[in-house]
């Protein structure tokens, strides 16, 4: 049987083709991220190989003592044998940006800084 019963084969494609709108909020966030990586490649004119880039949903539930709010993304300096790395969460981002041009302009100063933290810059230095 082919799965057909009436006889006149498949009507559709099994799977509607790809676009936008039907993208995830999750990839749609690390796409922002991928984004600015790349814009803070461009505005340093050099590659941040030595620094791995995650997204993760929401910070550890053991958080510094010294951070009380929560957190938007954090760095960790390279150690023996591992890279630097920047964290971004992305639900604490999205709570607090309420349209999509808000969400891209939080994403890019939250991953400035921790960027600019990791290189030891201050971060008004990735700004125009």
């Amino acid at each position: 049987m082919s799965g057909d019963r009436r006889g006149r084969g498949f009507r559709g494609p099994l799977a509607w083709p790809p676009v936008p709108a039907m993208r995830s909020r999750s990839a749609q966030f690390d796409e922002l991220v991928l984004d600015g990586v790349e814009n803070l490649e461009r505005r340093l004119k050099r590659k941040l190989d030595g620094i791995e880039f995650a997204v993760e949903d929401v910070p550890s539930t053991d958080p510094p003592p010294w951070e009380h709010d929560l957190a938007l993304g954090r760095a960790y300096a390279a150690g023996r044998g591992s890279s630097a790395r920047v964290v971004l969460y992305r639900r604490p981002i999205e709570s607090r940006a309420a349209e999509d041009s808000e969400l891209a302009e939080l994403v890019w100063e939250v991953l400035a800084e921790q960027v600019a933290h990791v290189i030891g810059i201050h971060p008004d230095d990735l700004e125009d």
